[in-house]
Order: C-alpha cells, then sequence, then structure tokens
C-alpha cells in the first residue's frame, strides 16, 4: 500500500449494470466513508426498446457485454479485493434477461445480484442514509428503466414501491411524445402512498438524469461549489426549472454542454418525472445525492458499530491522518475547542458541532504549503474535497474556518464565492474557530499532549488562557495579541496566566 492509500485492506468493485449505462466503481476499501479510486461507464442502453419488444437487443448486449471484459480486467490489475456485480430494470424486465447474467456471470467470475424493484429501492436509501446526517423525506432513484420512491427518516427506511417511469422507458412507451409520457407519469404517481408522506420534508434525488439537470441549474445561477452531492434546489424553484427544461430542446439550454450528449435527450423525461413529484408531493426542497445503490451496499456490508460511525468525521479524520503532521493533535484541539465553547457559552446545533469537530481534524493539512497560500490551499482541499455527511453550508465554514487559522480574520483574502454560501451565524462562528486554532497552535506547535494541559476557560468574566509553569515561556506578546484578538470576537476580555 502506498502512502497515499488508508489502510482499509483491499479495494473493492461494484459492477452496476443498468437499464442506461454499465458502470465500474472501484473503492479505496470497505469503510464508512467510501472513497471511488476508479469510476467509470459505458452507455450501452440495455434498457432500449425493453418495454416494446421484452428483450435486450443484441447490439447493447454485446456493448454490454464489452464493457464487463474491459472492467474485469481493470479490476483485476487494480488488484481488486473483492467484486460485486448489480444488475437492475434492464435485465429484470427482459425475457433473455437471464440469458445475459449468465454471460455476465462468467465474465466477471462472480454471481450477478439481480435487483429486484423492492431490493433497488432499499439499497438506494441506504445509500442516502450514508452520506446524509439525519436525513427526513423520500429518496427517487431515477434510472432509465424506473423509478424507486421510498421513505427514510434518520436511520429507518421504510417500504419501497417501483414505478416503470425511468427515462428511456418513457421515451419508448410514449413514443417519444411529452405530452405522452406526462400523462403515465401523473397517472402512475397521483396515488403514491411514498408521496402523500413528502409535504414539508426533503426529497432525496438519486440517479445520473437528475444530477443533469442539477448540473444545468447550477450552472446557471453561477454557483460557487460545483459539488453535486447535498446541491439544494427549494421546491418551488426545481418546479419551474424543471418545466423549462421538459418544454425546450435540451440542446438549446443555456450550458447544455455541461451535460453529455448521450444523456441529454432524457433530460426531459426525468424533468417531468421531477415536477409531478413536486407537484403530488410538495416537499420543501430538492437535494441531490451523489450515493445511491452502489453506496447503499457498501454501506449494507459494513458491521453494525461501523455503521454507527459518522460519515464526515470519519473522512475528515481520514484526511487528516495522510495530510496532518500530528493527526491526534486534531483530537486535542476537539476537545480544547469543546471546552472554549462550553466557557463562552456558545450555542451549537447537532450539525454545527460536528463542523467544527471535523475543522479540527483538517486545521493541519495544508501545513505543507508555502505559508502564504497555506489558506488559500486549505480552503480548496476542504471546499471541494469528497466528503459526504455535510451540506454546503457546513462545507463553508469548515474550508473559511481553516482559512482563517492560517490568514487571520479578515475577509479580504477569503474566497467570495465560498463565503456566499455561509450565513452571517456561520461566518462568525468559523471566524471563532479559526481564531482560537490560531492560539492554539501557538501553544502546541502541533504536538499531541500539550493543548490539554493549557485550557482556555472563563475567569471572574476573563477569557483566561492556563499555562502550567512549564509552559510559561510560551506566554509572549504575540500569544497574548492573538488571544486578544479572539476575546474580541466574543466580546471578552482576556488573559494568560502562569499557573
Amino acid at each position: 500500500m502506498t502512502p497515499g492509500r488508508l489502510p482499509y485492506g483491499a479495494p473493492v468493485a461494484i459492477i452496476d449494470i443498468g437499464s442506461n449505462s454499465v458502470r465500474l466503481v472501484v473503492y479505496e476499501g470497505l469503510s464508512r466513508s467510501p472513497t471511488a479510486m476508479f469510476n467509470e461507464k459505458e452507455l450501452c442502453g440495455l434498457g432500449r426498446s425493453v418495454a416494446l419488444t421484452n428483450r435486450l437487443s443484441d447490439e447493447a448486449v454485446a456493448r454490454a457485454l464489452s464493457a464487463l471484459k474491459r472492467f474485469k480486467a481493470l479490476a483485476d490489475g487494480m488488484r481488486v479485493g473483492r467484486i460485486h456485480v448489480l444488475a437492475t430494470a434492464a435485465a429484470r424486465d427482459a425475457d433473455n434477461g437471464p440469458e445475459f447474467i449468465k454471460q455476465a456471470e462468467e465474465i466477471c467470475g462472480v454471481a450477478v445480484e439481480l435487483l429486484s424493484g423492492k431490493r433497488e429501492a432499499h439499497l438506494s436509501a441506504m445509500g442516502v442514509v450514508s452520506g446524509f446526517f439525519r436525513p427526513n423525506g423520500v429518496v427517487g432513484d431515477l434510472g432509465g428503466g424506473s423509478l424507486e420512491l421510498v421513505d427514510v427518516a434518520k436511520k429507518r427506511i421504510g417500504g419501497g414501491i417501483t414505478y416503470p417511469l425511468g427515462g428511456i422507458r418513457l421515451q419508448d412507451v410514449s413514443d417519444k411524445s411529452i405530452k405522452k409520457a406526462d400523462r403515465i407519469v401523473r397517472d402512475a404517481l397521483e396515488a403514491s402512498p411514498q408521496l402523500e408522506k413528502l409535504k414539508g420534508r426533503t426529497f432525496y434525488a438519486v440517479g445520473g438524469t437528475w444530477r443533469g439537470i442539477a448540473h444545468l441549474h447550477m450552472v446557471q445561477k453561477h454557483y460557487a461549489l460545483h459539488v453535486l452531492h447535498g446541491y439544494t434546489i427549494p421546491a418551488k424553484e426545481a418546479l419551474e426549472f424543471c418545466r423549462l427544461v421538459r418544454r425546450v430542446d435540451a440542446d438549446t439550454l443555456p450550458a447544455a454542454g455541461v451535460v453529455s450528449a448521450d444523456r441529454r435527450p432524457l433530460l426531459a423525461y426525468g424533468a417531468l418525472v421531477l415536477e409531478h413529484i413536486i407537484r403530488i408531493g410538495k416537499p420543501k426542497d430538492v437535494v441531490l445525492s451523489g450515493l445511491g445503490v452502489r453506496e447503499g451496499l457498501l454501506y449494507e456490508l459494513l458491521d453494525e458499530e461501523t455503521r454507527r460511525e459518522d460519515a464526515l468525521l470519519t473522512s475528515a479524520r481520514d484526511l487528516g491522518w495522510l495530510r496532518a503532521r500530528a493527526p491526534r493533535h486534531g483530537d486535542d484541539l476537539v476537545e480544547w475547542t469543546d471546552r472554549l465553547f462550553r466557557a463562552v457559552e456558545i450555542e451549537e446545533n447537532a450539525d454545527e458541532r460536528r463542523w467544527r469537530h471535523a475543522a479540527c481534524h483538517l486545521s493541519d493539512l495544508a501545513w505543507r504549503a508555502h505559508p502564504d497560500y497555506r489558506g488559500e490551499q486549505a480552503l480548496d482541499v476542504i471546499a471541494h474535497a469528497a466528503f459526504t455527511g455535510v451540506d454546503h453550508p457546513g462545507r463553508a465554514f469548515m474550508a473559511l474556518a481553516i482559512f482563517y487559522r492560517h490568514m487571520g480574520l479578515l475577509d479580504d483574502e477569503a474566497s467570495p464565492r465560498i463565503r456566499e454560501l455561509a450565513s452571517t451565524r456561520i461566518l462568525d462562528r468559523a471566524r471563532t474557530l479559526g481564531g482560537a486554532m490560531r492560539v492554539a497552535y501557538l501553544v502546541s506547535g502541533a504536538v499531541p499532549g500539550i493543548l490539554p494541559r493549557a485550557p482556555l476557560a472563563m475567569k471572574r468574566d476573563v477569557l483566561t488562557l492556563k499555562l502550567p509553569s512549564e509552559l510559561g515561556d510560551l506566554a509572549s506578546d504575540k500569544l497574548k495579541s492573538r488571544l486578544n484578538k479572539l476575546g474580541k470576537l466574543l466580546g471578552r476580555s482576556t488573559q494568560v496566566t502562569v499557573v
């Protein structure tokens, strides 16, 4: 294993045989926050015409089997420990699906799990549960052949239902008529028991077509962060944008080039399905999930103790372990800032506390950069890292806190685009944490075991840094200046005492 890899064992591969694409994803290992080492797809169109002929076309089968041979060779070359192969609606619905599955198994050397609709819905929901903190709403996974809907509330997953409303299938059965497809979708979803439970909650959108629509929306809004996982669109705005996408030719949409030419014809059908979901279910917002069936399977494979881990904190610790001078210092910083925030009575909700703890583990990842660019590099890495379990304001908080830790507490050089994602409350908390870190690192030098001996506490309404006598020489003017700046953020006078 190279030094840049985490010690999670051999890579794990998942081959996902869908109605539109066949995809190989190789993950670094089996963990609470898996990172993809390799991700590639072939648009094979297995689901094309299945609704009309009940058969996978010979041409699509040939493309899919060719892709599987290449993917198996790639997985072998990457020394994958385990390969899991999943097949969904196209292989499930076609009369010659069993024959295709047999050929796929011969190529891959493992059994192919042919997912039932309910099983597919459950794994999609598991993916969302693994990638969001306390999700609450309905998961919708739109593929080429089917739509799965399932209710989620924190870690509870309800029963899922499959609808024959995938983009390729709708295109076929409607003879490429959006008006006809509109009636088909409306009739199928009007009495959906899942959508009856959606009002005022979140709709979690899974699938490549919906990611394409969200990418278009993101580009047209000149959104600050091109990270689709956790991208949130208010329901009313999503409804209006879906109506635009289904009304016009996809190639004429501004920035249409961000969606592959092969997927563009399906955008109108994906927009149509999402439009009816919003109209019927009345969610408060639509949130994009970059995690679905594949990640749901990985989550299912974990033991119960590992599943209970926080995905954000796991990934932050992992990145800190790879990049920090002394990863255990992050644990010291968590406890040290816990004590500070209690002492000055800063209220935090559950998300804000998680963000702060994650930022502590990420606080030293840019130490190898040139001093003038450490803040900029840290902000860029954290804002764009492959984190799950955090929304975009949370990314902004962590990135800005570490920027302030390196560059000081002024906003002159902090990315205005990232600051757009943060509320005034988040900006204030990020400055406070950054200011506290500037004090902490002058005391500890990033060495574990020192901060627990030098706590910040309130003493007669004064924020006091207590240094033991053996650390008394650290009480410099620079340390006092940084403590004073932190005090100004908190509206407190400060002092350093040697005890």
